[in-house]
């Protein structure tokens, strides 16, 4: 797998110019064709062609507001144009024309934005810093693909010339990592959070905490990562981060506008904490670490006093770490706990998350205890799940509780795509391109009102994944359909029309390095695995 150098590339890209290399192309910007505005995933809400189109060249200046954000996605802009291009494109708050970021008021929300394209420039207006970051991956999708190569291309770099104008469909358009079952290093996350980032992903959930590693350093339980963190599926070393290291991954991620849910899955999957202090134990005795595949046999002790103790210094520890609103307390397949006690346990948790300021998350099982007021349930159940599953789920959103969709048949990433898929597990099904994306949140779930819907999210577990590339041979193609289910209107969703969408993201995925899979669903060019 290719890895980015960002540094050395931009290097080579800059001795180019200074040798006076022309860095162009051969081909006159008239004989190129520019992506049509409509081309890019997730499909914007609105977008009018019109007018010539906008080429990069070496004059091109990235022009910001006078503030700090502003310029930081600027920097961030020009990191990933400058190697390929071969240009200095330097960022500026002076002059006109160019590429323009700029903040003003507008029917924009909070990640909203407009890109206003013609023979003059680029200009991308958004009414929040979010909206611009995410008009910039709108942009990076109209440059050709070869915009993401890491060594100098030929061009011409051409927009469009129109207007988009575009709003998301929800507010939470997630990907989760399970670092639990396989550990992935600090890097190793921030790829993924590049990738998301491309794709409008607003949520990165980390799964820390599982029956085979525990991820996080925890100071006044300091066991739990030395001891619980020492291995993985299948008796690897496992991993943790420090405090340092998850507080880098949280300032990475909202760099790029990404808010890091944290989960502590509770209180069931704790085979590592109850590997790490016997007293967590109702019998005293800690059990050996667990390196299987195994779910439902761990269950912290519901009756002791001490596990609250616990509960609480996790959560204490965990919030102070992370800025964002809310905090994932898991609470699936506790098959080891009886009823009465699992709705103890969430009675006696919820109360906790809140006291330390995070808005709880759980997994739709929390639905069968009382969610706490403002609480949201993430739903993974399958199309076949019972009806009276589903009708405890839909009471629970009618009274208030707020909805997260990751139906596992649809959008768990860590599903094969058929039975030849060399990764994943199959036990949700086969989960091919096609059927992760053709399905509509809003409606999934009947009886459910349409404001409960808060959005989807896309979990990978890690089971069978050990390295950057299993993830992104899992993600690719299918995340970009679940972030287009997030954004994109209903109105929008057409197979049809996607599907020749995706197909020219491939392109764009060999020019990143990334792992992906070909699936004959779709009218690939050349690349893939």
């Amino acid at each position: 797998m290719r890895q980015h150098h960002r540094t050395l590339r931009l290097l080579g890209s800059l001795l180019l110019v200074t040798m006076g290399v022309s860095v162009t192309g051969a081909a006159p910007a008239a004989q190129a064709s520019p992506t049509p505005l409509d081309r890019v995933i997730p499909a914007p809400a609105s977008a009018a062609p019109g007018g010539s189109p906008y080429q990069i060249t070496r004059g091109t200046h990235i022009r910001v507001d006078d503030s700090r954000e502003t310029r930081r996605i600027g920097e961030y802009l020009a990191r990933i144009l400058r190697p390929s291009t071969g240009y200095r494109l330097p960022v500026t708050a002076q002059g006109s024309g160019g590429i323009r970021l700029r903040l003003a008021a507008g029917p924009f929300g909070a990640e909203g934005y407009r890109l206003d394209s013609g023979r003059k420039g680029v200009t991308i207006t958004a009414a929040e810093p979010a909206g611009l970051f995410h008009g910039v991956q709108t942009l990076r999708q109209l440059l050709p693909a070869a915009v993401e190569e890491d060594s100098v291309r030929p061009g011409p770099w051409l927009v469009a010339g129109g207007t988009v104008t575009d709003t998301p469909r929800y507010g939470w358009r997630g990907a989760m990592l399970d670092v639990s079952r396989h550990f992935f290093t600090v890097d190793q996350v921030k790829r993924y959070v590049d990738q998301l980032a491309l794709y409008k992903i607003n949520k990165l959930h980390l799964h820390l905490s599982d029956d085979q590693g525990w991820r996080i350093a925890v100071d006044s339980w300091p066991r739990l990562a030395t001891h619980g963190g020492s291995t993985e599926v299948g008796g690897g070393p496992g991993g943790f981060y420090t405090k340092a290291d998850y507080k880098e991954i949280v300032r990475y991620a909202a760099s790029r506008y990404l808010e890091v849910v944290p989960e502590i899955d509770m209180p069931g999957h704790t085979n590592a904490a109850l590997a790490s202090y016997a007293d967590l134990n109702c019998d005293g005795v800690a059990p050996p670490l667990y390196t299987g595949t195994e779910v439902g046999f761990s269950s912290l002790c519901v009756g002791k006093e001490v596990t609250y103790d616990f509960v609480e210094d996790v959560i204490r520890e965990l919030a102070a770490l992370t800025p964002g609103r809310y905090l994932h307390i898991g609470g699936d397949e506790a098959h080891s706990t009886s009823h009465a006690d699992y709705v103890r346990f969430m009675d006696r948790v919820q109360p906790i998350v809140a006291k330390y300021g995070k808005t709880v998350v759980g997994w739709h099982q929390l639905t069968g205890a009382t969610p706490s007021r403002g609480a949201l349930a993430q739903y993974w159940g399958l199309d076949g799940t019972s009806a009276e599953e589903k009708a405890q789920v839909v009471k629970a959103a009618q009274n208030g509780t707020g909805l997260i969709l990751s139906p596992a048949d649809r959008v768990y990433l860590d599903m094969k795509y058929t039975k030849e898929t060399p990764l994943g597990l199959s036990w949700a099904g086969y989960v091919e391109v096609r059927r992760s994306y053709d399905w509509d949140p809003g409606a999934y779930l009947p009886g459910v009102p349409g404001g409960a819907v808060k959005g989807v999210e896309a979990p990978m577990w890690s089971e069978t994944l050990e390295d950057s590339g299993d993830i992104e041979f899992m993600a690719f193609p299918r995340l970009p359909g679940v972030a287009e289910l997030g954004w994109s209107s209903a109105v929008s969703h057409d197979w049809e029309r996607y599907k020749g969408r995706l197909a020219a993201q491939g392109e764009r995925w060999g020019a990143l390095g990334v792992e992906w899979y070909r699936s004959p669903q779709v009218p690939w060019g050349s690349g893939g695995r």
